[in-house]
């Protein structure tokens, strides 16, 4: 390079071979990243299997270890009864008509059409008018879902496309990646145009944008990329909205120790932890899908999982008050909501014009009577979960008892508003719904 201290030699050669050794070293650095969290989660893992190891060999060891007659216990045998006597008002549908904003359709039923027969009737029962699946990748698999979901129940759902950051690339060669080839979010912004003309109403973004997928260089993709702003831009220009999974709870970026207190579910999904030097801090994950929002006022965001900062709800609402154009929905998040009752009303009732309802589902009908019984009652510790133990920490929750005007904006008007599709699929349920209960 003319100027420069060390002068570089411009033969065709020495250029392909400086170029194979630039490759060599993407893709040591990109080896090295993950060796470094497999390490991090090999010793846990390895701490694991050594306790199951010694429980293998000694039946008996995990039977001795019950907390009875003076012997410790072990947290996997942890099971207390509760001893409060408390009213109960038990839900099995909810108190109006829900729009569930957070489903994924294709990962947990895998185009089972007797599952997707099943859980429309658990619709049904509970008065889940409309479901919004997020599962729709632009990868190819758009149409696929689309005909799995709308043969037989187009009323019923929407659909949510997801950008192929891939495309034919090779997974663990992102050099590869169709990202970042010249003009791909112009030509994503193409597709998701197509794709709106075909019925899809939103976009979903995964959190793996921001923890998992990397650059050439093997460095992470930084949610902020401004790459990708043609997307966001596209998005606001089509009138949908974009629901953004952003970092994790808070003790999935703290060490797995002692004083984590999602320890016991991290035991169980070591992977789910992202605590290190391999990741970005989750305030430097928050704060660059900020700058994403910040940059495209016309489009509208959905922060999924209570924007993912359900620990600290002041900073949801400086966040809302900052951003005119975040929404927020509640998928797995009553169980960090209802350890804080009087917060969390305050907060749902504060900002009822940019809350929307979600579960992360489809899950089991006990975990949606669940979801009713704690924003429609006052009733006092219960358990978040059907799950024993419960898999998000060993607490439990308080109702809410939110105002029926709160609760119909939660549960379909906010959706009705921000989501193209759903007020007609609404109305619609809303009229079968009235007929149905003609005596």
């Amino acid at each position: 390079m003319c100027g420069s201290e060390e002068q570089t030699c411009c033969h065709p050669a020495c250029n392909a071979k400086r170029k194979q050794c630039d490759l060599s070293e993407v893709f040591r650095v990109s080896i090295v990243a993950k060796i470094r969290r497999l390490r991090c989660q090999a010793v846990l893992a390895l701490f694991l299997i050594i306790q199951g190891a010694v429980v293998a060999q000694n039946p008996s060891f995990s039977e001795t270890l019950d907390g009875r007659e003076g012997r410790e216990l072990l947290l996997k045998n942890f099971r207390p009864r509760m001893q409060l006597k408390v009213a109960e008002h038990l839900r099995t549908k909810a108190a109006f008509p829900v729009v569930d904003v957070h489903t994924h359709f294709f990962y947990k039923l895998r185009s089972s059409q007797q599952a997707l027969d099943d859980y429309v009737a658990v619709m049904d029962r509970n008065r889940i008018a409309v479901c919004v699946s997020l599962d729709g990748s632009l990868n190819g698999r758009l149409e696929e879902h689309a005909n799995f979901l709308w043969s037989k129940y187009k009323d019923r759902f929407v659909i949510f496309a997801n950008v192929d950051w891939r495309g034919d690339g090779m997974e663990d060669k992102p050099a590869s990646w169709a990202c970042h080839r010249a003009g791909f979010a112009e030509r994503t912004a193409k597709e998701l145009a197509a794709a709106v003309e075909s019925g899809v109403s939103g976009l979903k973004l995964f959190k793996r944008f921001g923890l998992e997928y990397r650059n050439p260089d093997g460095s992470l993709i930084d949610v902020d990329d401004a790459r990708f702003d043609p997307i966001w831009q596209a998005c606001g220009e089509l009138g949908i909205p974009v629901i953004i999974h952003t970092a994790d709870p808070a003790a999935f970026f703290e060490p797995i120790d002692e004083t984590n207190e999602r320890w016991e579910e991290l035991s169980r999904h070591p992977d789910w932890s992202f605590h290190g030097e391999d990741f970005p801090s989750r305030d430097e994950l928050l704060e660059a899908r900020n700058r994403v929002i910040g940059r495209h006022p016309k489009t509208k965001f959905i922060g999924a999982h209570v924007a993912n900062h359900s620990e600290d709800l002041s900073v949801v609402s400086g966040w809302l008050e900052k951003y005119p154009n975040l929404y927020i929905e509640t998928a797995s998040r009553i169980s960090e909501l209802g350890r804080q009752p009087f917060t969390a009303r305050k907060f749902l009732i504060q900002h009822s014009e940019r809350i929307l309802f979600g579960t992360d589902g489809p899950w089991p009908e006990a975990r949606l009577n669940i979801n009713w019984r704690f924003f429609e009652t006052e009733d006092e510790s219960f358990a978040y979960s059907e799950k024993v133990p419960p898999p998000q920490g060993m607490w439990q929750i308080y109702g809410l008892n939110l105002p029926d005007s709160v609760l119909k904006q939660l549960y379909f008007e906010n959706a009705c508003q921000l989501i193209p599709g759903v007020k007609t699929r609404l109305m619609k349920y809303r009229q079968v719904e009235s007929e149905e209960s003609k005596p």
